[in-house]
């Protein structure tokens, strides 16, 4: 029944022509093929057309599989095939070998088929147009052509938005805006957000004047010490080194002014009377301070005079106290020299 199988298969290879598929692309898998037909030994010429034949149809097969899951793959998924069928290539030789070589390289490229389609498969769900929103431009290779080129993925209308965000902020506070998504990650080139803002409330999707803010190669900005005539709608846009818009997000800002301190009593002056003369108010006041200032002077020199008086008086009376200390040393001398007197009668 193998030989069937296999008589099979060459009929249909007879009547195919080489193309190209997505591992064939990989020149790595190109090399790994060409190297085990020239370097098998005890196969004679007829094997080795034979086998370059399966190998020919399975790359049919795998075009075949691509186009399933769009017919197109990229860098990082062809790597990761190419890498497993590699690996399952050389073990397959090693433990897996019949006494038939066109039967054990019929296996090995069916193999390929299934690693190639589960990849694929990942792929198509998970890495081909991730964006649920927007515009990109997707890099990926044709399993065909085996040629690099430009995936259009656009999302379904509206086209471009990507979100409306509502926030909330106390006056001094900051907020940060960041418009970034995952796959803008996967844009070709360079790429630029640019954010502007529009004052007050208004629909988020209306395409009316907006201030330009800034134009940065981050996704994200920074609005510090926040007023309360700063809230209103930003606008953040995508734009690739052509200046198209792949994304388009809205941030609602509200700022909530700071509480009110409490005020303070201001006294209310009465009303000057009618006819009031300024002129003659201003002279008064003059006058007055005139006068405070005379008042101020003859204090300080009163003050001046009875602490110059008392000084004297206080010098007087010392002086009064140390004569009268020396006229009673005088007495007690000459009383002494009395009884001495006495004495010497």
């Amino acid at each position: 029944m193998a030989f069937a199988f296999l008589f099979g298969w060459l009929l249909i290879l007879s009547s195919c022509l080489s193309v190209k598929s997505c591992l064939q692309c990989d020149q790595v898998v190109v090399y790994v093929h060409e190297d085990f037909l020239s370097t098998v030994k005890g196969i004679t010429v007829r094997d080795q057309i034979e086998l370059k034949q399966i190998i020919e149809h399975a790359y049919i097969n795998y075009r075949y599989t691509s186009r399933r899951f769009h017919g197109v793959i990229d860098p990082t998924t062809l790597y990761r095939a190419r890498t497993e069928y590699q690996s399952e290539f050389k073990r397959h030789w090693k433990e897996d070998r019949t006494d038939s070589v066109q039967w054990d390289m019929i296996n090995i490229v069916e193999k390929g088929k299934k690693i190639l389609q589960k990849h694929l498969e990942i792929f198509a769900a998970h890495g081909l147009c991730p964006n649920k929103c927007g515009l990109l431009y997707q890099r990926v290779m044709n399993c065909t052509s085996c040629q690099y080129g430009l995936f259009m993925c656009q999302s379904a209308m509206p086209p471009l938005d990507c979100g409306e965000h509502h926030l909330e902020a106390d006056e001094g506070e900051e907020v940060v805006l960041d418009c970034f998504l995952p796959w803008h990650a996967l844009v070709v080139g360079q790429n630029e957000y640019q954010y502007s803002w529009h004052p007050g409330e208004k629909n988020l999707s209306d395409e009316g004047e907006y201030e330009a803010l800034v134009v940065t190669e981050e996704s994200k900005i920074v609005l510090n010490q926040l007023k309360v005539n700063e809230e209103g709608i930003y606008r953040c846009l995508l734009q690739d080194q052509k200046g198209t818009t792949l994304s388009r997000m809205y941030f609602e800002l509200k700022v909530n002014p700071l509480p009110s301190t409490t005020p303070r009593l201001i006294v209310a002056l009465p009303s000057l009377p009618s006819g009031y003369d300024a002129t003659l108010h201003g002279l008064q006041r003059s006058s007055f301070i005139i006068i405070v200032i005379l008042l101020t002077v003859l204090s300080i020199t009163g003050s001046l005079v009875i602490i110059v008086n008392l000084r004297v008086t206080m010098k007087w009376q010392e002086e009064e106290r140390d004569s009268r200390r020396g006229g009673e040393g005088e007495d007690v001398e000459n009383l002494e020299l009395v009884n001495v007197t006495e004495r010497g009668m």
